[in-house]
């Protein structure tokens, strides 16, 4: 079982892709009971890469519904659409992004005034976005250039579809609090692009472009307003070295044994390092009597030289890598655990991140075969009885794992 804090809340997701089932993953991780609606044979994002092979299971659907129960059901039948619509009325909550026009708000709300909805969108107006296309208007792709002549550089993480899940669930969890304490339910609208645009002024970026009236220029590598860059030893490994703070400079000045020779530069600059955004402006120079330092020696000597002045620094990995040797990803963490899932056999899986003190986490489940959970979910949460839940399957409104091409 995971965290109990939202044991007994249960939850009825309609999504797909990352911002909604991340959000569910992010529940079902502190208890809820995230019900999972799921198209018959698989929906859009069911088959998405990576998968086990070829024609195998998707790892990216699996990752995301760990923990979760799934019902498949045929939405395309009036007879399962209302059997959606009475489980969320029932359970009193829905994640969705998914604008279905018999699974809004306003039609629920009528059987069930405290309903919590959570419609996640791409723009305020409905219309949709994709993370890369939100990405390229942030200008974060612009600033990971190395200079203004290179072509934007997107980051591979989905930073707004993460951001988004889990101010949703936090949306979510403040919700079932307000009908907890007023008894009323909620309507929360969460856009893509609104995540991305509040993220940008909480960090100070667009009151940056607007007060200074500038844009700011690709740093790379560097960290904006102190001193950071990647290095490469010796032997070939890339590391990236971090000295924001006046204690994490000296660390690195005096590991690499070059006090004298930053003194003369601050000099020659007329700049002083022990102020961080000055150590940005000389940063180029800085670099120049850093990289020697690194390409002389190997990674093995740099690591012990960089940990015994206590650097900041860390060192570039495929994620292939970080599973083979980074002990912070394994199960000597209690935050990961191995899983058996049908169709990908047994794999590491993490938990919920955060630590309560006094609070014990035991394991998780797998993610589920579509509709591995049908027959339990309609009789447990709509009293459905064996006969009519019968009925359903053979009608072809619902279906059970069997049904599953994975199964």
């Amino acid at each position: 079982m995971p965290y109990p804090f939202l044991q007994g809340v249960s939850v009825v997701e309609s999504s797909a892709f990352v911002p909604a089932p991340l959000a569910g993953l992010a529940l079902a991780q502190f208890g809820a009971d995230v019900i999972r609606i799921d198209a018959i044979g698989g929906g859009i994002d069911y088959r998405r890469a990576p998968r086990v092979s070829t024609n195998g299971r998707s790892l990216f659907w699996t990752s995301l519904n760990a923990g979760k129960r799934s019902v498949a059901i045929d939405f395309r039948r009036p007879e399962a659409r209302e059997l959606v619509q009475e489980l969320v009325c029932r359970t009193g909550n829905l994640l969705t992004n998914r604008a279905a026009s018999w699974l809004t708000h306003s039609i629920l709300m009528k059987r069930r005034p405290d309903l919590i909805t959570c419609l996640i969108e791409g723009n305020p107006d409905g219309s949709s976005v994709m993370e890369c296309t939100l990405s390229s208007a942030t200008g974060f792709p612009l600033l990971a250039r190395e200079n203004a002549s290179e072509r934007p550089v997107n980051s591979q993480l989905p930073a707004w579809d993460v951001i988004t899940a889990y101010q949703a669930a936090f949306a979510f969890v403040g919700a079932i609090n307000r009908r907890l304490v007023k008894g009323e339910g909620s309507l929360i609208k969460l856009a893509m692009s609104d995540v991305a645009f509040s993220t940008m002024s909480h960090l100070g970026l667009l009151t940056e472009a607007d007060v200074l009236n500038r844009d700011r220029e690709p740093v790379g590598n560097n960290i904006y307003g102190a001193f950071g860059r990647d290095f490469v030893t010796a032997d070939g490994q890339r590391l990236m070295v971090a000295a924001i703070t006046a204690t994490q400079w000296r660390s690195l000045v005096s590991c690499c044994g070059l006090e004298a020779e930053m003194s003369q530069l601050e000099i020659r600059l007329h700049l002083d390092f022990s102020n961080e955004f000055q150590r940005y402006e000389g940063r180029e120079g800085i670099v120049e009597l850093l990289e020697p330092w690194f390409r002389k020696r190997s990674f093995a000597e740099v690591r012990r030289q960089l940990d015994q002045f206590q650097v900041s620094w860390g060192k570039y990995s495929s994620v292939k890598q970080l599973l083979e040797e980074d002990t912070r990803v394994g199960l000597t963490n209690p935050i990961f655990e191995t899983l058996i899932t049908d169709g990908v056999g047994a794999h590491i899986s993490a938990k919920l991140a955060a630590r309560f003190e006094g609070v014990g986490q035991t394991s998780s489940s797998p993610a589920p075969l579509l509709g591995s959970h049908t027959d339990e979910v309609l009789h447990e949460v709509l009293g459905l009885s064996g006969v009519e839940i019968a009925r359903l399957h053979d009608s072809g409104v619902i279906a059970g794992p069997n049904a599953d091409p994975f199964a």
